[in-house]
């Protein structure tokens, strides 16, 4: 028996060293020599092209999100943002920050908000066309993303299975072992309870939701969303409150770092691609993943670009407002000054018990399940789309994949934190480089329906789209959904 369980062991530590092998050459050249500056170029370019929009109309985002809840059938606006942002709320925002600011140091913080900045006119696009173009399935559900606008957009739809591949192995099974990988060392670590009894117990909890399909993870996610989100920005600002003298220094060290004129930082380029590997994985833009289920919606109004100002809204939201949380209890704790051996989510738990006591440690591993959990279940749901758009926009297979991203759940209860890691940055990075080169192929109607929103909304018009306007498009969207 005890040559067995060595045996098995000796097996899975081979694998996880062939897998970091593996994606660590794959990780080099994404994010190294291409992804750094697509995502940059992309943000830049839509910034202008768009007339700095996420700027100008952050306001009208905002109240599009807060009168989101209308909806004349099937998912309205509000629980697609709800959904989207149970997708990025989540690791990103509490273990990744840790992981960014030790491994780039304070000014990778920096690098964050500038990719999420100029992340957000990315954002706006890729919700706009999975909007445009998006089609009603067997049940007459919306589904929709960038498989879909590479198929009829571009007319590629060898484009639409290689992104949708992608995406299912990121978000369906490889992201999913991350959260569950979170969650396991939170909770394990901090009541000493089985990895494996909690694999379990989550494996049961994400069935009774991903089974019921994409309508009961946007009801789930439209309760879970707003709760979890302004009870942690409130025991951050509470962190901030306590600690307000101490803000100057830490905002001065962040742009120091940023640029590497602070010796505790990882230097300029170490903070650039750190903090724009933990920014992207944390907000998704230009991956495509949030505009898969952007497509669910039926906004009110009735405009793809509508859609767009609320996806661009979540990417500020994400970066700007919750991982910025994150950052200011890390850094005015103080825990960066001697954090041992603590990493992850551990560093985040160390700095609140420091801050607040020893309640803080089970305050975090409440908020890593319902950020965690959450996201778990909305990355299904980003999967089931492309699933669905393979085949054909039916439910044939959908039952054995829910069972797969179930076993992956389990799996990351139990893997190694820096391989899953790993494949979460590999796998994330090629399904960005495919989406962003489709949004640029398709930015000039993008941009055109943008105008037509701006135009109407500026006329105090409430905006809704004309087929008539868009003769471009003529053969392209399915019958039925904008020319009713």
């Amino acid at each position: 028996m005890i040559m067995t369980t060595v045996a098995g062991a000796s097996t899975l530590e081979a694998v996880n060293d062939v897998l970091a092998s593996v994606t660590g050459s794959i990780n080099g050249l994404l994010w190294n020599h291409v992804l750094i500056y697509l995502l940059v170029l992309a943000g830049a370019f839509f910034t202008i092209r768009l007339g700095f929009i996420q700027f100008r109309r952050l306001g009208h985002g905002f109240h599009s999100v807060l009168n989101g809840r209308e909806s004349d059938d099937g998912i309205s606006s509000f629980q697609v943002f709800c959904t989207s942002m149970a997708a990025r709320v989540g690791t990103g925002n509490m273990a990744g920050i840790a992981v960014a600011i030790i491994g780039g140091g304070p000014g990778a913080i920096f690098w964050m908000w500038v990719i999420a900045l100029l992340g957000m006119s990315t954002a706006f696009v890729e919700a706009t066309l999975a909007q445009l173009f998006k089609v009603k399935d067997e049940d007459g559900f919306f589904r929709g993303g960038p498989a879909y606008y590479m198929e009829r957009g571009l007319g590629q739809r060898w484009m639409g299975t290689l992104f949708s591949i992608f995406l299912i192995i990121a978000f369906g099974l490889v992201f999913n072992a991350v959260q569950a990988n979170t969650i396991a060392a939170a909770i394990g670590d901090s009541f000493g309870i089985d990895k494996m009894l909690l694999g379990g117990i989550m494996v049961v909890a994400t069935a009774l939701i991903i089974m019921g399909g994409i309508k009961k993870v946007a009801k789930a996610s439209e309760i879970i969303v707003p709760i979890m989100a302004l009870v942690y920005l409130a025991v951050a600002l509470v962190v901030v409150v306590l600690n307000i003298t101490e803000v100057p220094g830490v905002i001065a060290l962040i742009i120091k770092s940023a640029f590497g004129w602070e010796q505790a930082g990882a230097g300029l380029l170490g903070a650039l691609i750190i903090g724009a590997k933990r920014g992207l994985f944390s907000n998704e833009a230009g991956m495509g993943s949030a505009a898969s289920v952007a497509a669910s919606a039926n906004p009110n109004p009735n405009h793809p670009a509508s859609q767009g100002f609320i996806q661009m809204t979540g990417v500020f939201v994400d970066t700007i407002v919750i991982c910025t949380a994150s950052a200011a209890i890390i850094l005015l704790s103080g825990v960066m000054d001697n954090p041992g051996s603590a990493e992850g989510i551990g560093l985040l738990q160390l700095a609140l018990t420091n801050e607040l006591g020893g309640w803080a440690t089970y305050f975090v591993a409440f908020a890593i399940i319902l950020f965690s959990f959450s996201s778990i279940i909305a990355n299904y749901s980003y999967a089931e789309n492309n699933v669905m758009f393979l085949n054909g926009n039916t439910k044939k297979g959908l039952m054995a994949f829910r069972f797969l991203v179930l076993g992956m759940v389990m799996f990351g209860a139990m893997a190694k934190v820096a391989v899953v890691w790993d494949l979460a940055d590999a796998s994330m990075g090629m399904m960005a480089v495919v989406n962003i080169i489709a949004v640029l192929a398709l930015s000039g109607i993008a941009i055109k329906l943008a105008k037509d929103y701006l135009r109407q909304l500026d006329q105090g018009l409430k905006p809704r789209f004309e087929m008539k306007n868009f003769p471009e498009l003529e053969g392209k969207l399915e019958k039925g959904v904008w020319d009713k």
